[in-house]
């Protein structure tokens, strides 16, 4: 299991990336493109801690679900850590290979 799967926040940043999502939405996607449960208590401690980073915002409430969406400094955020996360795997993938 890699850095990325082990941090529920960066997998909450990228499955929002494709738009807002409630909770059960974002728990489905995440497993659908990392293979990663995140259990509700993981999650929403996480969006807590991303809300109070200023990197989500929740948007109004549709019945009982919450939607989130990124916001522009989440989306920053997360090109960063993408783009630092991308230059090590090249590196590492250059290594490997002699290359």
């Amino acid at each position: 299991m890699g850095t990325a799967t082990q941090d529920p926040g960066l997998l909450i940043m990228i499955s929002l990336a494709s738009g807002p999502k409630h909770g059960h939405a974002m728990m489905r996607d995440v497993e659908a493109f990392a293979g990663v449960h995140l259990g509700p208590g993981t999650l929403y401690g996480a969006l807590t801690r991303l809300d109070e980073g200023g990197l989500v915002e929740p948007l109004a409430a549709d019945g009982r679900r919450q939607p989130y969406r990124l916001t522009p400094a989440g989306l920053t955020t997360l090109r960063a850590r993408l783009g630092e996360m991308g230059q090590a795997v090249s590196i590492g993938l250059a290594r490997v290979t002699g290359r």
